[in-house]
């Protein structure tokens, strides 16, 4: 009977998960599936996760997307500890008995981890030290040794200073540690490893040109460590040619250790502070990019987790590369002509209410729920997403969720019908506004607003949108709502920047008219090829600053370092939609989930900034830095 259920288990593993080894000690090991499937197989219902503790080498976690009130995500783990929710004991034994047959199943998981490898020994295909202080590594080039003091994020950090044969260096500058979980980590992860990293360089995007004459093997390099955004397709490396000079990005992660690899790209979404490359290298740079919700990571909203970058592109107008107007296209788009306003009072006499509201994300940050659940009770509300349904759409195919980000001509045309839309972000943060904003204005309804507390910056005009924050409680924003219905000329009043001339806004006709990037738009580039060219010029930059101090005996001085700063992201604490946070039970779903996650993110982002002060190799001691953290605020209070 356990044969069997060690097979099923087998079975199970090889279908539903991949994995990845992440440190020597106390691993974490976070198994991914297809969510669906596993849950009919496994568990039979939705609400379910396992958390197994096995010491030393392995934790195992299945999990899937849960109700706020039991959710649980890695940062909440503690070892050891043993979870079951929401499963029926039958259900139970049979994920155990997965769980436990899974170290059959991928023995290479729980094996133990080579020991970290140290340059006392040299590593295969090494070259040889130059008089000059140079090296020479294959399909790499020859990079110098320098001598040079820099600040790479917070930290002072010291180059090596030219290698000798046995590649040692000082022990304080610990500066080029072998990558412990590849044998090979010089040699770059493809099919014809044996061939020159520059050889494999393709060409589908050229940038906007320059005269660099550099070959690729003496370019820069920049690498995307989210392999998913890479913007270049096919291939895994490019040459890109930028304003200010050529470099080489890719997404190949065995050059993490090129002295020629200058810059890495994290994608905000996919970063998570136990998950990053230890040592931080002191030639590096940190580069990231986010332009989603503030929910997504909230890491990134503290200022001990921004300012382990030194490049930005988020959608505060303040970051190096701002996306604030990522879901704007143009102004003609804004433009677009409204439904008659006729129609739409037609509309509301057949029986339709004047607001719309559609949302299938409930749970979120800005809790819009329990705000929207108030101002129903004052105005009808049509309500035809997951959250807080009472309607139905025309037909199934719109019930997608799907399809309500695609702007799909059935569903435009059915939406542009009401008059008003709730446009509520699933997060609060300056400057975050997405299409929930631009695509009613684009269809002609009046938005009733909350999101960007700037929002008003880069309205086309100053009577475009009803902010919900300007009215003390739902109830007065609605009386305020049914007085614009009954009165057509102070309704048509808000939608005057679709006339000719209408757009007075001259910081957004100047925002628009600046950026270097398009919107849905072939003739432009898209915004993440348009980055890595910023940071491509900034390290060309760079690299000649310190070539020009270097040359000057010390006259001139280190290059200052490049630091984010608070604004580039951060964004407040969540608050309730509705009501405040001291009245709410602390049983309240919205508060056990959301605030905790934005304060034990202060916690990961503190954790991560201490363990690269300390210069830390292994991943796997960042849940020992966050334990300290927990016990140091406990003993605070």
């Amino acid at each position: 009977m356990l044969g069997t259920f060690a097979a099923y288990g087998c079975s199970l593993g090889s279908a539903f998960f991949s994995f990845r080894r992440e440190a020597c000690q106390d691993q974490l090991i976070v198994m991914r599936w297809n969510r669906s499937l596993l849950q009919k197989i496994a568990c039979g219902i939705p609400n379910f996760y396992t958390v197994v503790y096995l010491p030393q080498s392995t934790l195992f976690m299945i999990g899937s997307s849960l109700p706020a009130a039991s959710f649980a995500t890695e940062k909440d783990f503690r070892r050891p500890v043993v979870t079951w929710r929401n499963c029926l004991l039958l259900p139970q034994v049979l994920c155990c008995i997965v769980v436990l047959s899974l170290p059959w199943c991928f023995s290479t998981v729980a094996a133990t981890c080579d020991p970290v490898a140290t340059l006392d020994r040299e590593p295969k295909g090494y070259g040889y030290t130059k008089e000059n202080g140079e090296v020479d590594l294959p399909g790499v080039g020859s990079v110098e040794g320098d001598g040079i003091r820099s600040k790479v994020g917070q930290e002072e950090v010291c180059r090596v200073q030219g290698h000798t044969r046995d590649l040692k260096p000082p022990a304080e500058e610990g500066f080029l540690m072998l990558d412990h979980r590849e044998s090979a980590p010089f040699q770059p992860s493809h099919p014809l490893a044996g061939r020159e990293f520059e050889s494999m360089t393709i060409a589908s995007y050229r940038g906007p040109g320059n005269n660099d004459s550099r070959r690729n093997k003496e370019l820069p390099i920049l690498l995307w460590w989210s392999e998913s955004i890479f913007p270049h397709f096919p291939g895994d490396t490019e040459r890109i040619d930028c304003p200010r000079g050529s470099c080489l990005v890719t997404k190949n992660k065995k050059v993490q250790l090129y002295k020629r690899t200058k810059s890495i790209i994290f994608y905000g979404t996919d970063f998570r502070a136990y998950e990053v490359p230890l040592p931080r290298l002191p030639h590096q740079t940190w580069a990231v990019f986010h332009e989603e919700s503030p929910m997504n990571n909230y890491v990134l909203s503290h200022l001990p987790g921004i300012t382990l970058f030194n490049y930005t592109a988020t959608f505060r107008r303040e970051s190096d590369y701002p996306l604030s107007l990522q879901w704007l296209p143009s102004i003609e788009y804004l433009q677009n002509p409204a439904v008659p306003l006729i129609e739409k009072n037609e509309w509301v006499k057949g029986g339709h209410g004047p607001v719309l509201y559609i949302q299938s994300h409930c749970d979120v940050p800005s809790d819009r729920d329990r705000y929207v659940q108030e101002f129903m009770k004052y105005i009808q509300v049509d309500s035809y997403g997951k959250c807080l349904n009472n309607r139905k759409l025309p037909n199934v195919r719109l019930e997608d969720t799907s399809t309500a980000t695609t702007e799909d001509p059935e569903f435009m045309l059915f939406v542009s019908k009401y008059k008003f839309h709730l446009a509520m972000e699933n997060a609060l943060c300056q400057d975050y506004m997405t299409e929930k904003l631009w695509r009613t204005m684009h269809l002609g309804a009046i938005p009733i607003y909350r999101g960007s507390a700037s929002v008003q910056d880069w309205m086309p005009n100053d009577h475009s949108v009803i902010l919900v924050d300007n009215f003390p409680e739902p109830r007065v924003l609605a009386e305020f709502i049914e007085s614009l219905n009954r009165d057509n000329a102070k309704y048509l009043r808000y939608l005057e920047y679709k006339k000719p001339g209408g757009v007075t806004n001259k910081f957004l006709l100047e925002s628009l008219e600046g950026r270097e990037w398009g919107v849905n738009d072939m003739t432009a580039p898209n915004y993440l090829s348009g980055f890595e060219c910023f940071i491509c010029d900034q390290e060309n930059a760079r690299i000649a600053e310190e070539r020009k101090h270097r040359k000057s005996a010390g006259k001139l001085p280190t290059p200052a370092p490049r630091i984010a700063k608070y604004s580039h992201m951060g964004c407040p604490m969540p608050v309730p939609g509705f009501g405040n946070v001291e009245d709410l039970p602390e049983s309240d779903s919205w508060k056990q989930m959301w605030l905790q996650d934005y304060w034990q993110s202060l916690d990961q982002a503190e954790a991560l900034g201490a363990m690269l002060r300390q210069n830390e190799t292994e991943q796997g001691r960042f849940w020992d830095y966050m334990h300290d953290i927990f016990l140091r605020r406990n003993i605070q209070h």
